[in-house]
């Protein structure tokens, strides 16, 4: 069912895309103004109480409703799997940024493709170059393409559609809170940080080995080993490591959109091993995304195999 369910949702999205702005990110963002306007008190307590609400009761209550359809209704259960996909996984979920940029830098567009980066990543770029508007969308759309498609799928595959939700729900509450650091805030978001960071540990280090299977694995492996350290943000700091040297591609560095109040250029420390970005490198991360996905379903696959021939 899991397999099945997958690429049944993951061919539903690349017919009809979903309105995600709609559909999924307008009602956790409800979600989370509703939870912090019953519970912020400023405190980390509270703060995991409303995470448990708003995370770990839908995903709790979605995981017995498939249960119980599939005890009384099987064809229900796998529909409402293939359902929970296509509502939390897909690459048409940031792909259409990416293509975007990729045809404006192409066309020798820079207004536009600056355009595109900005609204995809939330900030202004006006100073960026052709090199750094393709680095900066590798970067995104290696990120991306984890949050949105390897992370919630491995989750789905080890919980199923409740694993999914749960992955989904945790990312967007820890956008929502875990990011913040007003004063007044307080320690409400911390819980909901930590508990991202433990439930992204292992999806992190899955997505990134899968970049180094289907990439270049040793300049992967090396980048991983040596340079992922040094990124502010740990495990983003990973997957754009292994993703860089998969390529051969430099990524990081500091561009002009990460300039500090002083007026100097934020630390971004190197990642990558071989040439500057361009949009050549983006069509590659197109392929690089692509096989790391057949991978996994050749992994679930065998999987499935192995069980039957069990039986």
């Amino acid at each position: 069912m899991t397999l099945f369910a997958i690429i049944v949702a993951l061919v539903l999205e690349q017919i009809h895309a979903l309105p995600i702005e709609s559909a999924v990110r307008r009602p956790i963002a409800g979600l989370a103004a509703m939870l912090e306007e019953k519970f912020n008190d400023g405190g980390r307590n509270h703060g995991a109480l409303a995470w448990g609400l708003g995370t770990a009761l839908p995903a709790t209550l979605l995981s017995l409703a498939h249960a119980l359809l599939w005890h009384f209704q099987p064809l229900a259960a796998v529909l409402l799997g293939i359902g929970t996909l296509y509502l939390t996984v897909g690459f048409r979920q940031f792909s259409h940024f990416f293509t975007g940029i990729h045809l404006a830098l192409r066309q020798g567009e820079l207004d536009e493709a600056r355009r595109l980066l900005a609204e995809w990543r939330g900030r202004s770029g006006d100073r960026l170059s052709s090199g750094d508007i393709a680095r900066l969308a590798i970067e995104q759309a290696l990120l991306d393409s984890h949050r949105h498609v390897f992370a919630p799928l491995l989750w789905f595959a080890v919980l199923g559609p409740a694993g999914a939700l749960f992955y989904r729900l945790a990312y967007g509450l820890d956008q929502h809170w875990g990011r913040r650091g007003e004063a007044e805030f307080g320690e409400f978001g911390l819980f909901a940080r930590q508990a991202f960071h433990f439930i992204d540990w292992v999806p992190i280090r899955v997505t990134a080995a899968s970049f180094a299977v289907v990439g270049d694995f040793e300049g992967a492996a090396h980048c991983w080993r040596t340079q992922a350290v040094s990124w502010p943000e740990a495990g983003s700091g990973i997957l754009l490591a292994s993703g860089a040297g998969a390529l051969g591609v430099r990524l990081g560095m500091p561009v002009h959109d990460s300039v500090l109040e002083t007026g100097e250029l934020a630390d971004r420390p190197e990642l990558g091993l071989g040439e500057d970005a361009d949009p050549d490198f983006m069509q590659s991360t197109i392929g690089l995304v692509w096989r790391s996905l057949v991978l996994a379903l050749l992994v679930l696959a065998l999987i499935w195999v192995s069980g039957w021939v069990g039986v």
